[in-house]
């Protein structure tokens, strides 16, 4: 019987997204007291376990550890964090900037409703 060695999932974030997040990640906080914990989890491969659950609709604790992209409890906090620090927001800017720059956006085909924008009242 031969053992062959378990190739890591293919990533679900492309090198070029990956480009555009990393440096809006905010940096990691010191250590206190010089206390440094359980190695950290890279922040690439928690940005695609955030992926690989939002995509799947798996429950954060149902990430499968193999999968490589540390426990959905990580995952969930650095999420929390990460949107807290506005990562997300300027995510969302720097993609569509990036599209426009390639002229890959077609406004055409853009909507709006009451949650995107606020309707004033008494206009008709």
């Amino acid at each position: 019987m031969s053992s062959s060695a378990s190739s890591p999932p293919p990533r679900l974030i492309s090198d070029e997204l990956w480009a555009l997040v990393e440096p809006l990640i905010p940096p990691r906080k010191p250590a206190v007291h010089g206390r440094t914990g359980r190695p950290r989890v890279s922040d690439r491969d928690v940005f695609e376990g955030i992926a690989f659950v939002l995509s799947t609709g798996i429950g954060w604790a149902k990430l499968p550890a193999e999968l490589g992209y540390g426990s959905g409890w990580t995952c969930w906090r650095r999420l929390h964090e990460w949107a807290e620090a506005g990562v997300f927001d300027r995510l969302h800017v720097a993609v569509l900037n990036r599209l426009g720059e390639r002229g890959e956006l077609d406004w055409s085909r853009a909507s709006l409703d009451s949650v995107s924008v606020r309707a004033k009242r008494g206009v008709s």
